[in-house]
């Protein structure tokens, strides 16, 4: 059987696609206030998941 294609980097692209989206309609919604703290937010969780691992 064929080893399978590696997908990271346009996984981390999409990835990339899509917080941007996001970000853009919480700006959009909410005004860069809320942006700002969502941005935090996943800062927090990330620094959070990295020191279990």
């Amino acid at each position: 059987m064929p080893e399978a294609p590696n997908y990271t980097v346009p996984a981390l692209i999409m990835g990339l696609v899509n917080l941007l989206w996001i970000f853009m309609a919480l700006w959009a919604a909410f005004g860069l206030p809320a942006v700002f703290a969502v941005g935090y937010g996943l800062n927090l969780l990330i620094t959070w998941i990295a020191r279990r691992g």
